[in-house]
């Protein structure tokens, strides 16, 4: 399975000139906690940095930074980890670990955006996966009982 069967295609987006007001109306909005900053290009959005809800609470709201005027390309971060869509789940997992994030976008093989994929979306497919390997070992135990009298 790739990552790009399980991302999250439906991702919130703003560009680099979105004040952080409005980037914070956005995410609450959609009700998410990250926003994905893309260029418009080509008739395509390229990933070009993420802000979460938790870079405005830390680099404005704490540090007592007035919010008129400032970029989410004020504070996005720096360097984007993004991931191929063609990735296995392991591998994701391994460069998301390596790279320290919660949350990579997920890119064609030209690096426009087609998904976004995060650590409760991995949680969550892991935990139906052990879940389905649970019951195999209890519906093994049925079958031989079952077969074996």
């Amino acid at each position: 399975m790739t990552i790009g069967e399980i991302c999250n295609r439906e991702v919130v987006i703003a560009e680099r000139n979105m004040d952080v007001p409005e980037a914070a109306r956005l995410m609450r909005q959609h009700h998410v906690g990250t926003l994905v900053i893309v260029d418009e290009a080509e008739g395509g959005r390229r990933p070009v940095g993420i802000v979460t809800d938790r870079d405005i609470a830390i680099e404005v709201v704490a540090a007592g930074v007035k919010p008129d005027g400032l970029t989410v390309g004020d504070i996005m971060a720096g360097e984007l980890a993004t991931v191929r869509e063609s990735e296995g789940i392991f591998e994701t997992i391994r460069y998301m670990r390596g790279r320290g994030v919660r949350r990579v976008p997920v890119v064609d093989n030209g690096g426009w955006l087609v998904g976004i994929v995060t650590l409760d979306d991995l949680l969550e497919l892991l935990a139906e996966e052990l879940g389905e390997m649970a019951g195999l070992i209890s519906r093994g135990r049925q079958h031989e009982a079952a077969t074996r009298k």
